[in-house]
């Protein structure tokens, strides 16, 4: 799997906030608690990234990632009851506008839930590689 280790590495953190603060707090407390085991494991972060869209090389508008790693995951955080189909969409078009390859939905809703989203260059689809809850 692309980026293996990375993700390997963000997930741990991920699961190392979700088990320390719970359910029930804001989703910027949670980014940033996340950015903090991060930067304390030797990761390159960016929060709160801006994307810009462009199209026919015109800008046309702009979003903000919650979180860009090492410059190749982009992490969109949730604190909701359960992932939606929009949350992953949100995801895909962080990916298509920024040429990133691989993504991470992290929820800290009242279920732990993690989707991972990775584009595939020969066809510009995007692959759910890994589904995790606890």
């Amino acid at each position: 799997m692309i980026h293996e280790d990375l993700t390997g590495g963000i997930i741990g953190a991920f699961y190392e906030v979700y088990n320390s603060l719970g359910y029930g707090f804001l989703e910027q407390v949670y980014q940033n608690a996340l950015y903090k085991e991060l930067v304390g494991m030797g990761l390159k972060c960016e929060p709160q990234r801006r994307i810009n869209v462009y199209y026919k090389n015109s800008l046309v508008g702009n979003y903000v990632a919650d979180m860009v790693v090492e410059d190749l995951v982009i992490l969109e955080l949730k604190a909701v009851k359960q992932l939606l189909p929009e949350h992953e969409c949100q995801l895909i078009n962080y990916l298509k506008a920024t040429g990133i390859e691989v993504g991470l939905l992290l929820n800290f809703g009242d279920k732990a839930e993690i989707r991972r989203k990775v584009l595939t260059p020969d066809t510009d689809r995007y692959k759910s590689f890994e589904e995790l809850s606890e």
